[in-house]
């Protein structure tokens, strides 16, 4: 019988820190990016610039990291990866500190930060069956999704604001310090994380070898039926996630009645929702199992916010917030858990850069939607929307996952 209560293991909770240090550095930039950006220019264009910027590496250099997580050791590759962010973040502190900055420099700043971003995030989750017993990915998984949650959520941009209002190069002195005790974490992991494609979860015959190219692991993904189908339902839901939480703030302001206080408040509430998620991702799939929990996940997420269509009132945001949070996070790690367990080792880092480029670039589309909709219908049209995603992406994946039934 496996013991879920097992420790993690000291390994793993060094590289728990260094991601925690990672996230938290991360969400101090949500916060202090856009302050400086609006400091230094009154453009909106300007502005919207170093926003995008923060996302386009994504779709720029997502299938590139893949590949170079599938050829470099996880451990090097988050240690290089981490040290040119702190390169250059201290570019930039200096530039801030002595009144040059531009907003040209913030833009380039911002998408080199994100490149280095793409393959630090890519590397880690490839390193997470070398840390862990296979019985204990889901537990591993949720916990460094809750890492994630508060670093990004709940202690990172608060603190970015503060430290702006202290002195405009403060914050990103402070992310690139945590960066750089990231880093020395890392350092001190096991030199199993040195080597490139292998681990002990996922299937060690190859499907192609490491050399095979950025498309190798898009080509393995359509030769899957069934994390083919977990990839599409799950950036479905992403899009449809995004169209009505692009137009949430109008919503709250208008149909709430909150100002920016409460619909702060109302944030870190869903926030909370992800972290009990995280946390009872692991028990959930141990009861339940993979495939019931995803088509769970996957209903809840898009469908609960039906509900403001139906009650639009103060208590069901609330509610519409921290179910579909929780049940995000829950989502999250069955599925990193799915793909670490089924897809080949040596391809684990260009599936995995795959999959989230297609979930980035539908998350974008999907706000873009969730505008136009609410600009030609109304704003409960995105929930609808939603709703609807909810259906087909359920239905969608309790039909393709039924012959293989993973576990």
């Amino acid at each position: 019988m496996v013991d879920r209560s097992a420790s993690l293991g000291s390994a793993f909770w060094r590289f728990w820190g260094a991601s925690a240090l990672a996230n938290i550095g991360d969400g101090i930039r949500v916060a202090a990016f856009p302050l400086l950006a609006a400091a230094l220019s009154d453009s909106p264009v300007g502005v919207a610039a170093v926003a995008a910027a923060q996302f386009l590496p994504w779709l720029v250099t997502g299938l590139l990291a893949g590949s170079l997580a599938d050829r470099r050791g996880a451990r090097s590759l988050i240690v290089a990866a981490d040290t040119a962010r702190v390169a250059v973040l201290l570019t930039l502190v200096v530039a801030v500190a002595t009144g040059r900055a531009t907003i040209g420099l913030v833009v380039v700043a911002a998408f080199l930060l994100g490149v280095g971003e793409t393959v630090r995030d890519t590397a880690a989750q490839t390193a997470i069956p070398r840390l862990v017993r296979d019985d204990q990915l889901e537990k591993a998984n949720g916990r460094l999704v809750a890492g994630e949650i508060v670093g990004n959520e709940f202690v990172g941009p608060p603190v970015g604001a503060l430290l702006f209002v202290v002195g405009a190069a403060l914050p990103f002195a402070v992310n690139g310090a945590s960066l750089a005790l990231a880093v020395m974490l890392v350092l001190s992991l096991p030199l199993t994380l040195t080597r490139g494609a292998g681990g002990t979860s996922g299937p060690q015959p190859a499907a192609e070898p490491t050399d095979a190219g950025v498309l190798a692991g898009m080509r393995w993904l359509l030769a899957n039926p069934v994390m083919r189908a977990l990839v599409l339902v799950v950036a479905a839901v992403g899009a449809a996630d995004s169209a009505w939480f692009a137009i949430f703030v109008l919503y709250a302001r208008d149909s709430l009645g909150l100002g920016a206080v409460g619909f702060g408040l109302l944030l870190a509430t869903g926030a909370a929702g992800g972290l009990l998620g995280s946390f009872a991702a692991d028990r959930l799939i141990a009861r339940f199992a993979h495939r019931t929990v995803l088509a769970w996940s996957l209903a809840v997420t898009a469908g609960v916010p039906v509900l403001l269509v139906t009650a639009p009132n103060r208590w069901a945001a609330a509610t519409v917030v921290v179910t579909t949070s929780a049940s995000f996070a829950v989502l999250n790690v069955a599925a990193l858990s799915i793909r670490q367990r089924t897809v080949p080792a040596n391809l684990l880092g260009r599936v995995v850069a795959a999959s989230r480029t297609l979930t980035y670039a539908t998350a974008a589309l999907g706000a873009l939607l969730g505008g136009a909709l609410a600009g030609a219908l109304g704003a409960q049209a995105p929930f609808l929307f939603s709703g609807l995603v909810a259906v087909l992406a359920t239905a969608g994946w309790w039909s393709a996952s039924r012959a293989s039934r993973p576990a």
